[in-house]
């Protein structure tokens, strides 16, 4: 494989080149700053820098107070790189000028050499799972330490890995060192060939969340501004096509013996708000988007959640969450924003992505696991049904979470000790 993968590189060029501009067809974003994604760095970016990959939004927000007290601390420029729009939007919303920013280049041979001649950086920092063979092979060519931190291996990825060989040996080798979420998420990278004595448990830092001050004067003027004030109210957030038919069944239902009951509805990618509109508005329903300026419908019945960055405000509407791409073959999205939320959380089965987030929560009382779609209903009927239960399991999962912070001080404290050790 490590003679195979250049390769495959080369020959999957032109189809990253079709991909991207098939991405900005639908999604406008895409079509800027391509030339980063191929190591070319803008002029204002600063070398000799502290390099921090955070990939998207969601690994953007954990890591953002971290790389803030990084900044503050030490003298090193910090250099945030991401692959998504949605994680450049929130490099700038979280972090300013605090930070330089592009995008990361792809882990082609030529752009990842063209990358580290112009910003040498003195530490590369990757958060989760972000693993780029040629990408790590620079760092440690050039003798760069590489950090991979809040670092979570899922069983099925780290089957993957396995199966390449010698080149993701190789590559998990050659990391300086591995902060995990949990024992078994560092027992995969040791299993896999990280040295044991760079491996270490630092917890999750997703759990050091916290909502904005503004966060229940937000959610209380969306709520008037809908009319919904004093009705019930199921979200279903970060939904995949196959998972949208189902929660709005499942609403119809509901609301059939819960007049009252409201639904937001979320897709994962907002480019896919007018396919939900319409599943909406063909099941009878009226809706409002969350992007309109003007909302003639009074009290609809489900709201449209189509604006990047405005989830955990929606998540405060709501009593129950359902959490997508866990009734189709996705592996999840986060629970713990709906239950930072104090609310209940409900997902399917496939959550292979935070399968101990997921086993942790729900033996703590705050989560709930719909085996398939036919379970969803009746989970839905007995939580909105039994306002004591729901709340009770809301409480729980708030708890759950306060019970796990921690590891953003943890994180914070390595990250301080290893720029300290850096080079001028």
């Amino acid at each position: 494989m490590k003679w195979l993968y250049p390769i495959i590189l080369w020959l999957a060029l032109p189809l990253v080149w079709l991909r991207l501009r098939w991405r900005a067809r639908s999604e406008p974003a895409y079509r800027e700053r391509q030339a980063e994604r191929f190591g070319r760095v803008p002029d204002q970016i600063r070398d000799k820098c502290i390099w921090f990959h955070t990939v998207s939004a969601g690994e953007t927000i954990a890591a953002a107070s971290a790389i803030a007290q990084v900044v503050a601390a030490q003298e090193h420029p910090v250099l945030v790189t991401t692959m998504t729009p949605t994680g450049s939007e929130q490099v700038r919303e979280r972090l300013g000028d605090q930070v330089d920013h592009c995008y990361a280049p792809y882990d082609f041979g030529f752009a990842i050499e063209r990358f580290f001649e112009r910003v040498q950086p003195r530490l590369l920092v990757l958060m989760e799972t972000e693993l780029w063979p040629n990408m790590i092979a620079a760092a440690a060519a050039r003798n760069i330490p590489v950090l991979v931190v809040n670092a979570r291996l899922s069983q099925r990825s780290a089957d993957g890995y396995a199966r390449l060989g010698s080149l993701s040996r190789t590559m998990l080798g050659r990391l300086s060192g591995v902060l995990a979420q949990t024992e078994d998420h560092a027992r995969r990278f040791v299993a896999l060939g990280v040295d044991p004595e760079r491996v270490a448990v630092n917890g999750n830092v997703k759990y050091d969340a916290r909502l904005p001050e503004t966060h229940d004067a937000t959610v209380a003027a969306l709520r008037a501004r809908l009319a919904w004030e004093g009705y019930p109210v199921l979200i279903a957030a970060s939904t995949h096509p196959g998972e949208d038919e189902p929660i709005i069944s499942a609403y119809d239902e509901l609301a059939a013996a819960q007049p009252n009951l409201r639904l937001v509805l979320v897709p994962r990618h907002p480019v896919r708000a007018d396919a939900v509109c319409q599943l909406v508005a063909d099941a009878g329903m009226s809706f409002v988007r969350q992007s309109s300026s003007d909302w003639d419908e009074a009290a609809p019945q489900v709201l449209i959640g189509d604006v990047m960055g405005a989830l955990q405000t929606l998540y405060g509407l709501a009593d129950v969450a359902f959490v997508g791409g866990s009734l189709v073959e996705r592996g999840g999205h986060n629970p713990i924003e709906p239950a930072l939320c104090g609310i209940p959380v409900v997902c399917g089965p496939y959550v292979f992505n935070f399968q101990d987030v997921v086993e942790d929560l729900a033996q703590a009382g705050g989560l709930v696991v719909a085996q398939g779609e036919a379970e969803l209903l009746p989970i839905l009927r007995e939580l909105l049904g039994d306002p004591q239960r729901c709340r009770a399991a809301g409480t729980a999962a708030l708890a759950f979470v306060d019970a796990n912070r921690g590891a953003e001080a943890r994180l914070s404290a390595r990250l301080l000790s290893e720029s300290g050790r850096l080079p001028a």
